[in-house]
């Protein structure tokens, strides 16, 4: 059964969770896809999704069971409400002044080693007393509820590169590896390991291929890699929160009661590349199943972005791939729709990082309004903890390959100024 929300509480035009909502941005027009896509775009319809729900529960024979092996119920901290995860877990830690005079320190420290950016870790950025504070971090977000934001770091006492020093620095003692975002920097090969998350979107909108670069909400998703990590440099005028749901909650539900579209979901689905690397797409499932093992408990992760099977904005699905079916269309809304329904919202403020568990946590963002100098900026890492990193599905590899494999210190970039991606780019000549 589709989800019981009142079809009044949600419609393209809004960003509803149970905290807030916020007017969104007018999208421009769904970008044309393959002939016979089904009608869905970017910005989720609730009204669409529940009649193709009812449509297709009428006119097809959909299955009734799991795929086999898969449990029909998940247990874990990793499994929780956003109405209930605040009486359960305080996911705040407030740096004290003992931690940051301990962080300016090791900026200074790192500083006077003269040493490359990309040689940033726990030894050349020192913590003695906070590293085990941030290890706790990480085995928090990685067997415990899946996310902790650290707040207070004062982000005007320093300039833009001792941000991303201490940014850098800090997170290497919650994930000692960053992972490539990009993998060309000003038309050379370069491994670009930070990103930035700003409205980029008075370059023309015909350039934008992500949300990440418009003022638009983002719809739940999952980056690529273990852990994301984000820092606030600057808040927008109004909006711009930041919601985490539980995608092992959304799991159950789903589990409980369309077991068909967790089928639909472990199958292999097309996405678009969009010609990135030269490859027209490439084909996984969107969620991935592991049994416990003696060393690990069992394990499911979903890894999906909507986009890459609606399109957005200049960068419409590829129509020589052609289109999506109706039952994925069923699924991404669902997906949506429930994250969107069990969601809680993470007051996020300049000077926070916020770590997320990318294997088990969804995350979105209201769309937001700039004004003057209150312009959002938010940077960004994928991270990886060798002690603490879950099992990578074999059919993830690949992916997971493009982000960490054959990293090298030396050609690490990190881009002090907010610009796209060249993979989010429409004018880019990797995509």
């Amino acid at each position: 059964m589709p989800l019981t929300i009142s079809s009044s509480e949600h419609s393209s035009c809004y960003y509803n969770t149970p905290y807030k909502m916020t007017a969104v941005c007018v999208q421009p027009p769904n970008p044309v896809g393959p002939l016979g896509q089904p009608d869905i775009a970017y910005a989720p319809d609730y009204t669409k999704y529940l009649a193709r729900g009812e449509r297709r529960m009428k006119d097809e024979s959909l299955q009734k069971t799991l795929p086999a092996g898969f449990p029909q119920k998940l247990n874990s901290e990793l499994v929780w409400e956003g109405k209930d995860i605040g009486k359960q877990f305080d996911w705040d830690y407030h740096l004290t002044k003992e931690d940051l005079l301990e962080i300016d320190n090791a900026l200074k420290h790192f500083k006077a080693s003269g040493l490359h950016l990309g040689l940033i870790d726990q030894q050349t950025f020192p913590l003695a007393k906070l590293h085990k504070t941030m290890r706790a971090i990480s085995r928090e977000v990685h067997h415990g509820h899946g996310f902790k934001v650290v707040r207070g770091i004062p982000v005007d006492d320093y300039s833009r590169e001792d941000n991303v020093i201490i940014y850098a620095g800090l997170s290497s003692h919650v994930a000692s590896i960053r992972g490539r975002q990009d993998s060309t920097w000003l038309g050379k090969p370069a491994d670009v390991v930070m990103a930035h998350v700003k409205d980029l979107s008075n370059m023309g909108s015909s350039n934008v291929g992500s949300p990440a670069y418009t003022a638009e909400k983002q719809v739940f998703h999952t980056d690529t890699g273990d852990v994301i990590a984000l820092f606030a440099l600057c808040e927008a005028e109004s909006g711009g929160e930041s919601f985490l749901s539980s995608s092992w909650h959304v799991y159950n539900e789903l589990a409980a009661s369309r077991p068909d579209l967790i089928r639909t979901l472990s199958e292999p689905w097309e996405f678009d590349e969009f010609g990135r690397n030269g490859k027209t797409s490439t084909s996984r499932p969107l969620l991935y199943y592991q049994a416990a093992k003696a060393e690990s408990p069992e394990r499911m992760i979903i890894q999906y972005a909507r986009r890459y099977f609606t399109g957005y904005w200049g960068l419409p699905r590829t129509n020589s791939i052609g289109p999506i079916t109706e039952a994925q269309a069923e699924a991404l809304d669902a997906l949506h729709f429930l994250a969107e329904k069990h969601a809680v919202s993470v007051d996020f403020h300049k000077g926070d990082i916020q770590f997320a568990n990318n294997l088990s946590i969804f995350h979105a963002r209201g769309s937001f309004k700039n004004l003057g100098e209150k312009q959002r900026h938010l940077i960004r890492l994928w991270l990886r903890d060798e002690e603490n990193a879950w099992e990578t599905p074999a059919q993830l590899q690949p992916l997971w390959d493009r982000v960490y494999k054959d990293l090298k210190a030396e050609n690490s970039v990190f881009p002090l100024d907010a610009t796209m991606r060249e993979t989010d780019n429409v004018g880019s000549s990797t995509t």
